[in-house]
């Protein structure tokens, strides 16, 4: 009992010396003339395996914004492995004891139980608790992740995608991939979930155009039985879900159509059953103007050149990541938290999804991706939800 008193009794004067360096006090006189400090007020401290956690509370007069200017001195009085999160007087400091792990190796047989009972999983990778994070599209539906080359945002990409493989059957989920840089998923070609890989603008323009033509169709499916989601759609009439990723949306978001199909699906696509991921490198206020950002609810920011592309992408801290731990990212969904993402190499990726292969397939994947026809506007929208995002 003794010692738990006296633990806690450094960590309090720990934490006090911390506050005492950051200038998170108050000070006042006595009548003697003599100064004295008054701290935040410590109300708890718990010890755990992996953390000390303390709960403080600011004093009337103090600023909130100096508890986060100040990050700095708790880094440099506790270590990087730290936590801070807070209102304008309350806060929660996370001391880990190990941190995140530097290096993840992607296995499914470690995921699946995580996303078990999912609709359409997105696996994260693994926080500072050790804890795995997934979520499901069905409830966050559309997605953007951006990265420098070799941060890891390809990669990630990969293991969201093979994970979704090995979830879903190919009566469940179908894939519309998008590869503008012509180098990330042509292992996916031939798999029976995937009925396209464009890897030119004008092929995903095509490609788009089949997502949107079934987005409408699906409207008039759900009009029709009188229901709301496609999950609520009687037995015999259930339809796939369909996942939608673009690496590098950079290169098609000066084409007017391909935007505008885009913005629509990501717009009305939850109820549909039509989900989308989408991924660049540097991204700018010209590329990802507010009504697209708008829709992509879920970010994951990869390390970036600095703190304007880290705000842009909604991920403050992304720029702060090292070069020297591939992987890492700033995951925004409700609050801001730091993972390290499974690293699944393209050998490995191949070969995991060597059984999902078909024969057949792979013969009408080159023929849904060789370069169509330029698609007209008319062509594209027939007058059909035309007007939902003027």
């Amino acid at each position: 009992m003794l010692s738990e008193f006296i633990k806690r009794q450094r960590a309090k004067r720990d934490l006090n010396q911390c506050f005492m360096n950051a200038g998170l006090y108050l000070t006042y006189k006595n009548s003697g003339g003599r100064q004295f400090y008054t701290f935040p007020k410590i109300h708890n401290i718990s010890f755990h395996d992996d953390c000390v956690r303390y709960t403080f509370t600011l004093r009337n007069g103090m600023d909130p914004k100096e508890v986060i200017k100040k990050e700095y001195v708790f880094l440099q009085h506790f270590g990087k492995n730290i936590e801070i999160d807070g209102d304008y007087k309350q806060f929660e400091l996370t001391i880990y004891k190990q941190g995140i792990k530097s290096k993840l190796t992607y296995d499914y047989k470690d995921i699946e139980p995580v996303i078990r009972g999912m609709a359409v999983p997105i696996v994260c990778g693994i926080d500072k608790n050790g804890e795995w994070i997934a979520y499901d599209a069905k409830i966050e539906p559309n997605n953007l992740i951006s990265g420098e080359p070799g941060s890891g945002k390809s990669t990630q990409l990969r293991s969201i995608l093979s994970t979704l493989i090995q979830y879903k059957n190919a009566n469940e989920l179908h894939l519309y991939l998008g590869d503008l840089k012509m180098s990330e998923f042509h292992l996916f070609k031939g798999i029976r979930h995937v009925k396209a890989v464009s890897v030119f603008p004008d092929e995903l323009e095509k490609m788009l155009a089949k997502v949107h033509e079934e987005m409408i169709n699906r409207s008039k499916i759900l009009n029709e039985a009188g229901v709301m989601h496609v999950d609520d759609l009687p037995k015999d009439k259930k339809i796939p879900y369909i996942m939608l990723a673009i690496d590098e949306i950079v290169m098609v978001m000066d084409n007017k159509h391909i935007k505008k199909m885009l913005i629509q699906i990501c717009s009305l696509g939850r109820a549909l059953g039509i989900y989308t991921l989408n991924s660049l490198q540097r991204p700018s206020h010209d590329i990802l103007d507010t009504k697209i950002r708008s829709l992509l609810t879920v970010r994951m920011g990869f390390r970036t050149t600095d703190l304007s592309n880290a705000r842009i992408i909604g991920t403050p801290g992304s720029e702060k990541i090292s070069r020297d731990v591939p992987g890492r990212f700033i995951l925004k969904r409700d609050i801001l938290s730091e993972v390290q993402a499974p690293y699944l190499t393209d050998n490995k990726a191949k070969k995991l999804l060597e059984r999902y292969k078909s024969n057949e397939l792979i013969e009408t994947v080159k023929k849904e991706t060789e370069k169509p026809k330029a698609l007209t506007e008319d062509e594209i929208f027939s007058g059909v939800l035309n007007d939902e995002i003027n």
